[in-house]
């Protein structure tokens, strides 16, 4: 426990890790718990019919219990969800790229100069030729812009072999009509370029039907028969999609969805995968889903020709298994650290965070802490917590909700009856409505008259060293709030005259001591130390009985989880 003089204590927290094997119990019944078979005979009986051989190691994670429904893939969105939603659509494209084949309908511009002059825009007419003076038709249908050019330069040399220059450039191509059904969500016919993507067809068309169509069989048919086949996974993974130049009357075919499963658990974002074939191995929707750090272990579960199965795989054990149709796969990080950490605050030395083994005691935490000597309020110690603090919400949630249910739903006799049930129903949604914006502090006392109690710490704990205090801190319905110089003998009446007594709001018989190790105390009751805070209640303005008493009783619950007298 920490002591008024405290030298710096130097402790080892870290060397019980080393032995946190020692911490684990085995549950076990013993034989007096077991019933009797009568005896020898019995008990003789009892082993030829029990076999006590463990039929499972159920240590391995492999066995246990799974309370959740199995996940519908059918209930997610599908992996690409997001890829159709207007940005391929944006522009279309020219068509002017290395790669691209001339048609007819494209225009070449041809230029010469010196020995030949010449310069003219050619069409590719419908036998894929350009005319050209002195040289006659030269056919390029299917030629890339590179070679259209070298094409013409040789016809134009060959008729004019010296002195002269060529230069060729496409000057525009021809647009082209394309088709676009299957398992989309507008099928139609939509206008581009031949080099557009595959992408900004579907994106005219709406996407993919997220139900029904298929993100990994995509079909490009061109006189009935299909010229490319693309998977948009290899896109969205990759960045790599297949280019096919499009020709007018093209069709892309969506195909219906295929085999799916569904991924969840500690992922960046749950999704249906679709599946090529009826399975894919674990290595394989690892690298599809998009994981989050300190993944250690997969859920699978589905149905075999056995029947339904749950199994649960580390998830170096995951790599290599088969995945299904109509599974479900959830990855968890379910690794614990036997490692916590724990923030301190206030009056102390050294640093502000410790790491302590899992089962750590305040007590052990305490003993390694030099504090500042006769600074520190060692009896004052407190302590906040995240489980605490949630409990806190939670219970002054159920009484807002109760105080709803009670009093906003009631009925009236009378018309004066119900304007009075009027005005209270609007006392009570303006109450809630600033209740419900309080922060509960999640403050533990764990100082009392008997010193400090040895609690187990947990993970994110902070621990409250406060300074020793000379000043007595004056809220809630006072005229003018403040903090003043404690002086013994005065009585807490006596503060609150001296800071300007109370408001007409306040309720006198209703005053609070806030200890400074999280403590709230009626002051009736209580004797004055310096540290403390005196909060003053409000009255609540309603002549019902009934729903002041319930008004007091919340507004004393925020006052000790927020440390904070709610003006009604």
């Amino acid at each position: 426990m920490l002591k008024h003089t405290l030298a710096v204590v130097s402790i080892t927290l870290i060397g019980a890790l080393a032995s946190s094997t020692s911490w684990a119990q085995s549950l076990s019944l013993s034989d007096s718990i077991l019933p009797s078979q009568g005896g020898q005979q019995g008990a003789a009986q009892q082993q030829e019919e029990v076999n006590d051989t463990p039929r499972a190691d159920w240590r391995s994670g492999t066995y246990g219990p799974v309370t959740l429904p199995l996940q519908d893939p059918d209930t997610l969105p599908p992996f690409g969800a997001n890829l159709f939603s207007g940005g391929f659509r944006g522009a279309m494209g020219d068509g002017l790229n290395p790669n691209y084949r001339i048609k007819p309908g494209d225009q070449v511009t041809v230029r010469a100069w010196g020995a030949f002059e010449f310069d003219r825009v050619l069409p590719v007419d419908a036998q894929g030729n350009i005319f050209i003076p002195g040289s006659g038709p030269l056919n390029v249908e299917g030629q890339s812009s590179s070679e259209v050019d070298g094409s013409v330069r040789s016809a134009i040399t060959s008729v004019y072999p010296d002195n002269v220059e060529v230069y060729t450039n496409l000057q525009g191509v021809q647009p082209v009509a394309v088709y676009v059904t299957g398992y989309v969500e507008n099928p139609g016919r939509y206008a581009g370029t031949p080099n557009d993507s595959l992408l900004y067809f579907l994106d005219q068309s709406g996407g993919i039907d997220q139900d029904l169509g298929s993100y990994r069989q995509i079909r490009v048919v061109r006189d009935d028969r299909t010229v490319a086949t693309v998977d948009l996974y290899d896109f969205l993974i990759n960045g790599t999609i297949a280019r096919p130049q499009f020709q007018d009357g093209d069709t892309i075919v969506v195909e219906e969805r295929g085999p799916a499963i569904a991924v969840g658990g500690d992922v960046h974002r749950e999704h249906r995968y679709e599946l090529i074939g009826n399975q894919l191995s674990g290595a394989e929707i690892v690298a599809l889903a998009r994981l989050r750090s300190g993944v250690s272990h997969v859920l699978l579960r589905g149905d075999r020709e056995g029947g339904p199965i749950a199994q649960y795989f580390p998830i170096d054990m995951f790599y290599g298994q088969t995945i299904r149709s109509g599974d479900e796969v959830q990855f968890s990080a379910d690794q614990r650290s036997e490692t916590i950490v724990v923030q301190l605050e206030g009056s102390y030395y050294g640093p502000s965070r410790f790491a302590l083994p899992r089962n750590a005691r305040l007590s052990e935490l305490l003993d390694a802490i030099p504090v500042p000597e006769n600074m520190t309020a060692v009896e004052s110690i407190s302590l906040q917590r995240e489980s605490v603090r949630q409990q806190q919400a939670q219970a002054l949630e159920d009484s807002l909700r109760r105080l709803e249910t009670t009093y906003l739903g009631a009925s009236s006799r009378t018309d004066q009856e119900a304007q009075i049930r009027l005005q209270e129903a609007e006392l009570i949604e303006r109450f809630i409505e600033r209740a419900r914006d309080l922060e509960p502090s999640g403050r533990l006392v764990v100082a009392n008259s008997n010193g400090i109690s040895d609690i187990r710490l947990q993970d994110g704990d902070v621990v409250t060293i406060p300074e020793i205090s000379d000043s007595i801190l004056i809220s809630g319905e006072i005229l003018v709030p403040q903090a003043v110089v404690y002086r013994p003998g005065m009585s807490v009446i006596d503060y609150v005259e001296g800071a300007g007594g109370f408001t007409e709001r306040a309720d006198e018989d209703q005053i609070l001591l806030v200890r400074q190790n999280g403590a709230v105390e009626h002051a009736k009751n209580s004797p004055l130390r310096p540290g403390d805070e005196i909060l003053v209640m409000p009255a609540a303005p309603t002549h019902n009985l009934q729903l002041a008493s319930t008004l007091t009783q919340i507004l004393f619950q925020i006052a000790v989880t927020t440390r904070v007298a709610l003006d009604l």
